[in-house]
């Protein structure tokens, strides 16, 4: 009994022993400093353009309603959305190796969808403004257009200045260039904004405004397809200098691969050759 005690002591022992043995030998993980976890973050993120390219698709936000840079047409029986703006979307999907998909929203959506993820680039027509700039990133001018004013047929002798326009009811797009230059060009003008320009169009028919402040080759693509539409003899002064195409703020290397492609479309004619052809689909 005595020596059965004595050996189950020396065992008890043992295992005391061993087991302290590995609490030294175990060492507390070190929390990694701060530049080393902004070192793996970076690693594993990635660029813009490597997660596009990983993922397999580009995504595109774009507001559908603005001829001849972005609108819907039936093609071969399908309602597709076409315009010179998809036209370059397709090209840089084609220099990222990869397939373009489009969603179409409200063009006061599109920052928002931006910097939520939801869109991995906008080209809409918008122009670099300095408010934009703050959130978010902008390639090269791809393309510049004059500002201009629609207005109903009816109404061609009647508006043929800026001031006959003063304290009248005047369209714009929500959150675009125009609501500004009606805002700060028209004097006490009646602003109606509307995020889409289909629907401003119909409510300068219908009378529930006077004119509408748009780009001169979507006023010129509407007019011509819209009998009782024109576009006014009346000087708009430009603000901003043309479109641009956005991104998510720190999108520094996707900038640069859609910098090289405006370009290459720009050396080769391609966009003016693009805008030509949106224009001639335009119905």
């Amino acid at each position: 009994m005595i020596k059965n005690k004595k050996f189950k002591a020396i065992i008890f022992s043992m295992i005391l022993c061993l087991a302290a043995g590995f609490t030294g030998c175990g060492k507390k993980a070190e929390a990694p400093s701060a530049d080393n976890k902004q070192k793996v973050e970076n690693k594993s993120e990635g660029g813009e353009v490597d997660r596009i390219k990983k993922s397999g698709k580009l995504v595109l936000g774009t507001c559908a309603d603005y001829p001849p840079y972005e609108f819907h047409k039936k093609v071969n029986g399908k309602d597709e959305i076409i315009g010179f703006d998809i036209e370059i979307a397709k090209e840089i999907a084609k220099d990222l190796g990869v397939k373009l998909e489009i969603k179409d929203m409200g063009f006061d959506g599109l920052i928002p969808s931006l910097q939520t993820g939801k869109v991995d680039l906008l080209i809409s027509g918008m122009t670099p403004d300095e408010k934009r700039k703050k959130e978010v990133d902008f390639t090269k001018l791809y393309y510049k257009a004059e500002q201009a004013i629609m207005i109903r047929t009816e109404d061609k002798d009647k508006f043929k200045s800026l001031d006959d326009f003063t304290g009248k009811k005047i369209g714009a797009q929500k959150a675009s260039i125009q609501d500004e230059i009606a805002r700060k060009q028209i004097k006490n003008a009646s602003i109606v904004s509307l995020s889409k320009v289909t629907d401003l169009t119909l409510s300068l028919k219908t009378k529930r405004c006077d004119a509408i402040v748009v780009e001169g080759p979507v006023a010129k693509s509407y007019a011509a397809k819209n009998p009782d539409i024109v576009v006014a003899n009346v000087k708009v002064d430009n603000i901003g200098e043309g479109a641009a195409i956005a991104v998510k703020k720190g999108s520094t290397d996707l900038v640069e691969l859609m910098n090289k492609t405006i370009d290459k479309l720009t050396s080769e004619g391609k966009i003016d050759a693009f805008v030509i052809k949106a224009n001639e689909m335009v119905e």
